[in-house]
């Protein structure tokens, strides 16, 4: 990638503003895009997932990104797919400087990687070539990490290979959430993209390859992976929950009802063992295969969330219960 000297607008401070397309869906996405509104850049598009349905009417809901573009009267598109021919050409069209993607769910393909008169920049959520993929924020909780962090890498056809702009690594708190942590990530990532891109008009900047070794890889987290498995240890177990939560979310079933858990804590053995799954007390505390793991926020299809106490006043679930474990193939 050349330098970013030589675009057409000329912002207030009397450097060349780009004109950007940016590429993302979530919360942690929209951040970065208010980063750049911030900054004065011209944004000729943003794309992004479309509408999904969500929320107690299973509506389509537009995502944060598409909301926030459409507040600053930005151009919105949201194709299902990036490798029609039709969708290439109009993205080609724009006549972009720089992309910008940040967790937007699609691959891009070649054509549309080579459009931008600057190629593609990824504010990606992890310290990488440490979690490549789609979601490094919950597999790195899941995985016990005592960090994470934010790459501002440029794109190429790979999966999450590109060369390294800027890095910043950020300490994973205990009792961290995937939403606690994609929130602290996503300012960080804001305040690197707008470092690397002055970086890169400068000349100051240049980019340098992955390390070989360190490879780890985040897949996406389907529904059934909330589903909580009593025969591991606890503290995994809690993780998940903070992992998982709010989406996918984590859960198991008990009369014929899934039960989402929302907060949960790890506790260490108590007594003699039982068997993985098995209701210990009245507080809910549940026998894991190491450890035992007590829920403290849950909530039943269609209602309220609640905390513990008052959920098994409305909804007992006995002591001597054994809740079951997902089925092995």
């Amino acid at each position: 990638m050349t330098g970013l000297a030589g675009t057409a607008m000329q912002d207030g401070a009397g450097e060349r503003a780009l004109a950007l397309v940016f590429m993302g869906t979530p919360d942690f996405a929209a951040t970065i895009l208010q980063s750049l509104i911030d900054a004065g850049h011209r944004l000729l598009a943003v794309y992004t997932q479309p509408p999904r349905p969500a929320g107690r009417g299973y509506r389509p809901q537009p995502s944060p990104v598409q909301r926030l573009a459409e507040e600053n009267a930005i151009l919105v598109r949201t194709p299902e797919s990036l490798r029609p021919p039709e969708v290439q050409a109009e993205f080609a069209a724009l006549g972009a400087d720089l992309a910008v993607v940040a967790a937007y769910g699609l691959i891009l393909p070649s054509a549309i990687l080579r459009a931008p008169r600057l190629g593609c920049l990824n504010v990606h959520a992890s310290l990488l070539p440490r979690w490549r993929g789609a979601a490094p924020i919950q597999h790195a909780i899941l995985a016990g990490d005592r960090e994470s962090g934010v790459t501002i890498m440029q794109m190429e056809e790979g999966l999450d290979t590109g060369p390294i702009l800027l890095q910043q690594a950020v300490p994973i708190d205990p009792e961290a959430t995937a939403t606690g942590l994609s929130g602290a990530l996503a300012l960080v990532g804001a305040k690197l993209l707008g470092e690397a891109i002055a970086g890169l008009r400068s000349g100051r900047l240049s980019p340098r390859p992955q390390p070989e070794s360190g490879v780890t890889y985040a897949p996406k987290i389907g529904r059934d992976e909330g589903r909580l498995d009593w025969r591991q240890p606890a503290a995994a177990l809690e993780r998940r929950v903070r992992a998982l939560n709010p989406s996918p979310g984590t859960f198991f079933e008990f009369r014929g009802e899934r039960i989402r858990v929302l907060a949960a804590a790890a506790l260490p053995p108590a007594g003699a063992a039982a068997p993985p799954g098995t209701v210990l007390d009245a507080r809910l505390s549940i026998a894991c295969g190491e450890g035992v793991l007590r829920p403290l926020r849950l909530q039943r299809p269609g209602r309220s969330p609640l905390e513990a106490p008052l959920f098994l006043r409305g909804f007992p679930i006995p002591a001597g219960t054994v809740l079951p474990c997902p089925a092995t193939s």
